[in-house]
């Protein structure tokens, strides 16, 4: 990499970086979270940064570390590590790309789980898959090269001979479609199969529509299932699955309330109104009825199928 830096959270005095402000933010990624807080004088304990970019690849990544309860407080997040990857390229059709971003991803994935390749792993992608922005983590699943029938048919020397990991994979569904949560079905998987680490894949809310389709979210904290779109479901981290939670996500949709705030600031910063005239108007603004709506790009489809592509290939690569 070619530039690193660690640095302490700091918190802002500012409208944008208040508390009220950041608990209207919809997003998955704990990178925007960090965006919230702008450099002032009130240090947040607890929470450190990291930045790596290579500008060779194109590629940059943000290592979020929330060490402690207060650094949890802050950010409305478990205490653990949050790994992004931003790649503007990631959702397009160019294999020169695919290679460097498919070993970037493999190689956070190996670092946050360990000797990946000599545990048993359960894959297991979220989401509906008759709803494109909502398809990547089942998706993930059609693609991956899944292992562990190999062990019950040839024992685990064969997997040894051939330089295979023991992986199982599910889609779940929804809710909707199953009439059980998320978190019951893989308990009873975790249950029933013995994994010593889960995989969860899902689609995630970013803030900020730079980064739909160009950004993986890589976390050892678990997920919320739906958490970003303001549809809780019941998490799945070591707490409730009983077995180590690694979390990948890639943020498919945005928040539309979202884009017309952004749009009516900027246009108000230009018109030279004041920060407290621009803060009372998006206040406003947020009380309209845009509570429920999610914008995703018109190339989704192409995006999904690329993307899913090149994460299932990087999981293959952990487990070669």
């Amino acid at each position: 990499m070619d530039n690193s830096k660690d640095t302490e959270i700091k918190q802002t005095k500012a409208t944008k970086g208040s508390i009220t402000a950041l608990n209207k933010v919809r997003t998955d990624l704990a990178l925007e979270v960090r965006e919230t807080f702008k450099d002032d004088d009130v240090e947040i304990k607890g929470v450190i940064l990291k930045e790596d970019y290579d500008k060779k690849k194109n590629i940059k990544v943000t290592t979020v570390e929330i060490k402690d309860q207060k650094g949890a407080e802050a950010m409305g997040k478990p205490i653990g590590t949050y790994i992004t990857i931003e790649a503007s390229r990631l959702g397009q059709e160019d294999e020169s790309f695919h290679e460097p971003i498919t070993k970037e991803i493999a190689k956070y994935i190996k670092m946050l789980a360990g000797d990946i390749d000599r545990k048993e792993v359960l894959v297991a992608g979220l989401g509906n898959r008759e709803v494109t922005p909502d398809a990547l983590g089942p998706q993930v699943v059609n693609n991956l090269f899944v292992t562990r029938h190999f062990k019950q048919e040839f024992g685990q020397e064969f997997l040894d001979d051939h330089h295979m990991g023991n992986v199982s994979a599910i889609s779940p569904g929804v809710m909707a479609q199953t009439g059980m949560e998320t978190s019951e079905i893989l308990r009873g998987v975790v249950r029933e199969t013995m994994p010593k680490l889960v995989i969860v894949i899902d689609a995630l809310a970013a803030r900020s529509i730079t980064r739909l389709n160009k950004t993986v979210q890589i976390t050892d904290t678990g997920i919320s299932p739906g958490s970003g779109v303001g549809n809780n479901r019941k998490a799945l981290n070591k707490e409730s699955l009983g077995v180590d939670v690694i979390a990948l996500g890639v943020p498919t949709v945005v928040d539309a309330a979202t884009i017309v705030n952004d749009t009516m600031e900027q246009f108000m910063l230009g018109q030279g109104f004041s920060d407290k005239e621009i803060g009372q108007f998006t206040s406003e603004l947020a009380g309209q009825s845009m509570n429920n709506m999610f914008v995703t790009p018109k190339n989704i489809d192409e995006s999904i199928k690329r993307i899913s592509f090149t994460i299932s290939e990087a999981l293959n690569k952990c487990f070669a």
